[in-house]
C-alpha cells in the first residue's frame, strides 16, 4: 500500500443513530421499483407492460440512445404498475415479487479467462451495466468507451454510512471476482481507495489493483475526492467508478451466472428505534423494514445519507445506488431566540454556535433549513469543506449563467453532486448546490455529449 493521502478540508457530521453491526430480519418486501430519475442523462424506454411476468435479470427498460444498456428486474414476479408523470414521463416501474426469486441463468464464468468484449457483454446482458458509472457527468457509463482508469472507493465517510469491513465480510470472493472483471474493462488501472484510519479488510487486497489509503474528514470517502488526489480527470478523458457493494454484485454475477442484486443496507438515524443492517435487493419497498421501528413524531425519510440522499415517503423504495436509509426528525418548529440562544445541539463549522465545545458529541439534527435562499455571496465557507483545487462558488455561478467555457475551465468535469454536498450544508446563502451542479452537468452533456 502506498503512503496515506491526508484530506484536510471537510468535516465529519456526527449524528445519533448509527447502525449496530448485526443483521436484522424483516418480512420480505412485496414490491420493488425501478426509478428512471436515478439515471440522469438517459432517455429510457419500457420493454415490458403491466401484467408481464419477469425473472430477475430480465430487461424492464433500456436506453433509447444505446439499446444495449438494459435495466434489469431485480426480482421475479409481475409488472403491476407503471407510474407516469407529466407528458407520460416514467416515474416508477413497480414489480410484485414472487415469494421465491427466480433468476435468468446466464452461466458462471471466470472473468480472468475472458476477453474485454466477453466481460462487457456478460454485464450488459445481465442488465447490470448501470452499476458502472462514468466521470465526467456521473452518469451510466458508455460501454463503447474504454476508460482511462476505474476507481472504487472501499469506504464511505458520509454520516452514519455502512461500515465497509462489516459489509464485505463473507463476500470476499465475490469482491475479488468483481475487481477482476473490472480489470478487463480498462487498459489502465483499477484503483481501490481504503480507509487509512483503520486496518482495512484483506478482501480489498486484489492482485493487480492499486490500493490507496485516505485519512481525513468527509468527503474523504467520496470516489470523486480520491480521483482528484490520485489522477485527476482531464478534458477528453473518461473514468469509470463502481460502488464497492456493486463490485460484489458484479462478482456474484460471474460466480453464479445470476443477477443477484442483494445489498447490505444500513437503517440509520435518530428516529429509528433499533438501527440495524438489512439484506435488501435494490429497489425494495421499505415499508416492512420501517414497520414498528420508527419513533413517534414527524420524520424525514431519506434513501441514502442525509447529505446527498433522496427524500421518500415511509412507503417509498430504495433508490438504485443507495446502501443506506436515513430517518431523522422533520423539524420546522420555531426556536426561541433562534441561533442567538446558546446551544450545543446544533451544527456549524463556525463558532457562532457552541457545538465546537463538544466536538465528539453526536447530534440529533433535523431537516430544517434554518433559513431561506438569499443573495449568493463569497464567504469562504465552501473552501473549508471542499477538498478540490477548484473554486466552488465561481463554478456554481458559471453554471447559473450557463457559461460552458467557464464551467470547463473551473473544473466541472471532476465533480458530482455528492462532492459538493457539504457546500450546501454550510452555505449561508442556502443555495441548492447539488441541484445547480446537476443542471450544469446535464447542460454539458446535452451540448457536448459524453
Amino acid at each position: 500500500m502506498s503512503e496515506v493521502i491526508k484530506i484536510k478540508k471537510g468535516v465529519d457530521i456526527k449524528l445519533v443513530g448509527e447502525a449496530e453491526k448485526i443483521f436484522a430480519s424483516a418480512d420480505a418486501p412485496k414490491t420493488y421499483a425501478l426509478k428512471p430519475d436515478d439515471f440522469p442523462g438517459l432517455r429510457l424506454k419500457l420493454k415490458v407492460k403491466e401484467g408481464d411476468e419477469v425473472l430477475a435479470g430480465d430487461t424492464v427498460m433500456f436506453d433509447k440512445d444505446r439499446s444495449d444498456i438494459h435495466f434489469a428486474s431485480p426480482v421475479s414476479g409481475e409488472v403491476v404498475e407503471v407510474l407516469r408523470g407529466e407528458k407520460r414521463r416514467i416515474l416508477e416501474v413497480r414489480i410484485l415479487a414472487d415469494s421465491e426469486i427466480r433468476y435468468q441463468d446466464l452461466g458462471a464464468a471466470d472473468p480472468s479467462s475472458l476477453s474485454r468484449e466477453d466481460v462487457k457483454a456478460k454485464i450488459l446482458n445481465a442488465g447490470a451495466w448501470p452499476l458502472v458509472r462514468q466521470r465526467p457527468y456521473n452518469i451510466v457509463a458508455n460501454p463503447d468507451r474504454v476508460p482511462r482508469d476505474i476507481f472504487v472507493s472501499c469506504f464511505d465517510s458520509a454520516p452514519l454510512a455502512p461500515d465497509a469491513d462489516f459489509v464485505v465480510h463473507g463476500q470476499e470472493e465475490e469482491f475479488k471476482l468483481g475487481v477482476q472483471a473490472l480489470q478487463k474493462l480498462t487498459d489502465g488501472k483499477v484503483h481501490l481507495g481504503v480507509d487509512g484510519s483503520t486496518n482495512p479488510s484483506p478482501a480489498f487486497k486484489v492482485d493487480g489493483a492499486v490500493i490507496h489509503a485516505f485519512k481525513g474528514p468527509h468527503p474523504a470517502g467520496n470516489v470523486g475526492v480520491q480521483i482528484h488526489h490520485i489522477a485527476p480527470i482531464n478534458k477528453g478523458e473518461t473514468i469509470w467508478t463502481v460502488n464497492y457493494q456493486d463490485v460484489i454484485i458484479i462478482g456474484r454475477l460471474f460466480k453464479t451466472g445470476k443477477f443477484d442484486a442483494q445489498r447490505c443496507v444500513a437503517l440509520t438515524g435518530a428516529q429509528v428505534e433499533k438501527p440495524r443492517y438489512y439484506k435488501l435487493v435494490l429497489g425494495a419497498n421499505l415499508q416492512t423494514v420501517l414497520a414498528d421501528n420508527i419513533k413517534e413524531g414527524s420524520s424525514r425519510y431519506i434513501s441514502g445519507n442525509v447529505l446527498s440522499g433522496t427524500k421518500i415517503s415511509s412507503e417509498g423504495y430504495l433508490s438504485y445506488y443507495d446502501t443506506q436509509i436515513s430517518v431523522i426528525p422533520e423539524g420546522g418548529e420555531d426556536a426561541f431566540f433562534g441561533w442567538l440562544a446558546p446551544n450545543t445541539d446544533k451544527f456549524s463549522i463556525s463558532r457562532a454556535l457552541y457545538n465546537w465545545l463538544m466536538p465528539n458529541k453526536k447530534l440529533n439534527l433535523d431537516a430544517n433549513m434554518n433559513g431561506e435562499e438569499r443573495a449568493f455571496v463569497v464567504t469562504g465557507e465552501y473552501e473549508r469543506v471542499f477538498p478540490f483545487d477548484i473554486y466552488p462558488v465561481q463554478l456554481l455561478k458559471s453554471i447559473m449563467v450557463k457559461d460552458i467555457e467557464a464551467m470547463e475551465n473551473l473544473g466541472i468535469y471532476e465533480v458530482a453532486e455528492e462532492d459538493m454536498a457539504l457546500c450546501e450544508v454550510v452555505c449561508t446563502s442556502k443555495i441548492p448546490v447539488q441541484e445547480t451542479l446537476r443542471e450544469g452537468l446535464d447542460l454539458m452533456l446535452n451540448e457536448l455529449g459524453d
